[in-house]
């Protein structure tokens, strides 16, 4: 299992807690990632949003590509997943900063590749906000694009959404990066099952998990691609010493009400396809991150990840609150069970 945690580029991940004593400056988002480093975790993840969902439109938020360069710069072994949504970055420049951050980060960077949601979002930055289905197939002639541009000089591409005559793009990447993606719209998983090396989904069950990955793997087979390199999986992580404390903190931050942000997960709801419906209490909490289960001791949270491990979840995007503490705690008290438990199965030839 590889372990990732989100970047707090909004301050926190709950919408019913104030503070969540997860300043939002860079020295503070540099501390975590160096820290997520020494202590075990392997990823990071950078949402990308321009209004802040979790504290609503006033609520303030870091810009993710800025973030990524500079937490780039700041760390030396986590890969760095930075989301990327089309709609918001001419392919061409998408490119070149994508190759200069890779370069300074030594060829650790990644995408998370979104095709958007935020209707409101879209509207006051004077982005266009196309229908669902065709939100995917710009993003799967983006990729084609960003992938010609990396590998061909002088690039030319003539298709329905991009247009590029005789582009130069140098230098070239050492290395791609590798295209994380998730949705679970028939679109979605039809279009990701052409363009992604990697699927990521919101949280869920171990049961949910288990028929997400068949399917795309199905998806991938009958397209003749090479099986998906990961499956990753978004959760929120609860961890105390005894059940007790943990179930009480599930309570305090599901005591949800209708909030600043409420307006936006509304919008989330109504313009994407889920699979899953969601409710009050998925809202207290981002992407659906409660659902998985891993709330309790750090045994019974360690069996927990084992269960979807076993079903083909092999990376972890978990938010913490609040952010740097929290993680700590899961770096000492977790991630030794898991990497311990999954030596004993192998030792035992299961």
């Amino acid at each position: 299992m590889r372990f990732g945690y989100w970047t707090p580029v909004f301050g926190g991940w709950l919408r019913n807690v104030d503070d969540e004593d997860t300043p939002l400056t860079f020295a503070h988002l540099a501390e975590i990632a160096q820290t997520a480093e020494r202590s075990g975790f392997d990823l990071t993840l950078i949402p990308e949003l321009n209004l802040n969902d979790i504290r609503g439109f006033d609520g303030p938020t870091m810009d993710a590509w800025a973030t990524t360069a500079a937490l780039a710069a700041v760390t030396e072994t986590l890969e760095i997943m930075v989301a990327l949504r089309p709609s918001y970055h001419p392919p061409a420049l998408t490119a070149k900063q994508a190759t200069t951050i890779q370069q300074i980060a030594g060829d650790r960077l990644t995408l998370n590749v979104v095709s958007a949601w935020w209707a409101e979002e879209a509207r006051q930055y004077g982005v266009e906000f196309r229908a669902h289905d065709d939100r995917y197939a710009l993003t799967t002639e983006y990729l084609e694009v960003l992938r010609g541009l990396w590998t061909q000089t002088p690039y030319s591409h003539d298709g329905t959404y991009f247009r590029l005559e005789g582009t130069y793009l140098e230098p070239k990447p050492a290395v791609q990066p590798l295209v994380y993606a998730g949705g679970e719209s028939e679109a979605g998983r039809a279009a990701i099952s052409v363009f992604a090396d990697a699927y990521v989904t919101h949280g869920g069950t171990v049961e949910e998990l288990g028929t997400k990955i068949a399917d795309m793997q199905r998806r991938r087979a009958e397209l003749g691609r090479p099986p998906f390199e990961h499956f990753g999986m978004a959760a929120y992580a609860i961890v105390r010493d005894t059940e007790e404390e943990a179930l009480a903190e599930l309570d305090r931050i599901t005591d949800v009400r209708h909030g600043a942000a409420y307006a936006s997960y509304q919008d989330f709801v109504s313009k994407s396809q889920l699979d899953t419906p969601v409710d009050l209490r998925d809202y207290s909490v981002s992407n659906r991150g409660l659902r998985p289960g891993f709330v309790g001791t750090p045994e019974q949270v360690a069996a927990k990840i084992r269960e979807f491990e076993a079903v083909g979840v092999d990376t972890l995007l978990l938010q913490f609150s609040p952010a740097l503490d929290e993680l700590r705690r899961f770096a000492d008290q977790v991630i030794p069970l898991v990497h311990a438990g999954a030596g004993a199965v192998a030792e035992a030839g299961v």
